[in-house]
């Protein structure tokens, strides 16, 4: 198993995220962090060396509910985008370039 993350740790990656966390959220999420790098670790031990690799892992179909039988995902067409002037002006304060927003996040 790889190294353990450590209450320093937890507590460090808290303050980057502007998380406030009590001794006993620290613990437990040191717990959980470890848990998760353990199951990592178990998946690395798996030979996939004769598994395919793939650009997606759902089916390329989805089920018609009617009769059970897939059908193709829409075609990817390209299509022209919103003008910004038209995006703007519904907008309901901008910059004239980008939408302004209230502050959400304080130090």
């Amino acid at each position: 198993m790889s190294a353990e993350v450590t209450i320093a740790e937890v507590e460090r990656v808290a303050e980057l995220a502007n998380l406030e966390l009590a001794a006993e959220e620290a613990v437990r999420m040191q717990r959980d962090l470890n848990a998760i790098l353990g199951y990592v670790d178990q998946l690395r031990q798996i030979d996939t060396s004769q598994v395919e690799p793939m650009a997606q892992v759902g089916e390329l179909f989805v089920a018609n509910q009617a009769d059970g039988r897939g059908e193709s995902l829409r075609a990817d067409v390209l299509r022209p985008s919103l003008q910004r002037a038209d995006v703007m002006d519904s907008a309901p304060e901008t910059d004239g370039a980008f939408f302004k927003t209230p502050k959400v996040i304080e130090r």
